[in-house]
């Protein structure tokens, strides 16, 4: 085991704190100490992975494993954390002491819960997006030319004209 890189994570502690905008969350309770571990994720366009934080009522190594994985999965897409395992922890750290083997385990556990529950919302289809860009705009079959002045008077409309796709943001008074 890499002692210096473990002290190091256990003392910055990187990405320790809850998250209140969180577009996503999981948790995962170890039933043979007592840990609870939870991921908080902020996914962003293309399902990055803007920001992650955890809370953990473990150790030290439940600490350093979480801070490990806040480095792995930040920047990453949704896809690509979820890739992230327990080999990849291990040999990040140098592995675990053999009482200690399952931290790898809990800490993915939860990461995977919040991308599931990432998912389980809607996934790409929510992240990043603001409302008015879901929000298709009316679309008018009348041809371009043959817009009323009322038409326009109404806002932002779509006209199909002759295969061509014309949008009026403009207003006439």
């Amino acid at each position: 085991m890499n002692y210096a890189k473990f002290q190091e994570l256990v003392t910055a502690r990187e990405g320790f704190r809850a998250m209140d905008d969180a577009t996503a969350t999981g948790e995962y309770f170890s039933d043979s100490c007592g840990d609870l571990y939870t991921f908080y994720l902020k996914v962003g366009r293309g399902e990055v992975i803007e920001d992650i934080s955890y809370f953990t009522t473990g150790c030290g190594f439940g600490t350093a494993t979480c801070s490990l994985l806040v480095e792995m999965a930040r920047g990453k897409t949704v896809a690509e954390a979820a890739q992230i395992d327990e080999s990849t922890l291990n040999a990040a750290l140098g592995g675990y002491p053999e009482k200690k083997k399952d931290y790898p385990e809990r800490s993915i556990a939860a990461l995977r819960n919040a991308i599931e529950n990432y998912r389980a919302k809607g996934g790409a289809q929510t992240a990043g997006a603001p409302a008015d860009w879901t929000t298709p705009l009316p679309v008018d079959p009348a041809p371009a030319a043959q817009a009323t002045t009322e038409e326009l008077k109404n806002g932002p409309r779509v006209f199909h004209d002759g295969g061509k796709l014309t949008i009026k943001l403009g207003s006439i008074t």
